[in-house]
């Protein structure tokens, strides 16, 4: 499946912070958004300005796919279970993001200024969580009905919880004494 994300650029009223990004949403890419091959780049992301207003500005990322993975079950089965199901999206602030946006968009780049760049869609728990401990930027966002039926489906049939094993009590273990001097 092949996704797009749209990440917003929106404005604080802060002394010490003029704005913060984060993903505002994640799209399926059924092609809607035409072949936006960046020239020269490695990956296969590709940017395109959306709009700017008082608020704060959009851009929309296409080119990712979302593949999953029967070792990876454990953290969709904690994802959909949990109260609010969401997307991950891992992103960096980059700062020459030319390699990553359209020839038409480069003119709305602001000089001198990091890009937030979506770099991977991911929707387990765990995966999100060991990004988040190798110092990566994960937000999440919401998922719709639709996606999380989809994931449920999956986690259904290929998610086996671990057997619990039964824990001897304490008092069968044999008792704790201090060392005799």
């Amino acid at each position: 499946m092949h996704f797009a994300v749209v990440m917003r650029k929106q404005k604080m009223t802060n002394q010490w912070v003029s704005h913060r990004w984060f993903p505002q949403e994640v799209i399926p890419d059924m092609g809607q958004f035409g072949a936006d091959a960046v020239e020269n780049a490695p990956q296969k992301i590709s940017g395109r300005f959306l709009e700017r207003n008082d608020m704060g500005e959009s851009w929309l990322f296409t080119g990712f796919s979302l593949n999953l993975f029967a070792d990876e079950a454990e953290g969709y089965y904690l994802n959909v279970t949990a109260q609010s199901p969401c997307w991950f999206v891992m992103w960096r602030l980059e700062e020459e993001p030319q390699a990553y946006i359209n020839q038409q968009s480069q003119a709305f780049l602001t000089a001198n200024e990091a890009l937030a760049i979506p770099h991977r869609i991911l929707v387990s728990y765990n995966e999100a969580a060991r990004l988040l401990d190798g110092g990566e930027a994960v937000d999440n966002i919401l998922m719709s009905a639709e996606h999380i039926s989809w994931l449920k489906e999956y986690v259904d049939e290929k998610y086996r919880p671990e057997p619990k094993r039964r824990q001897k009590p304490a008092s069968f273990k044999g008792a704790v004494r201090p060392a005799e001097e």
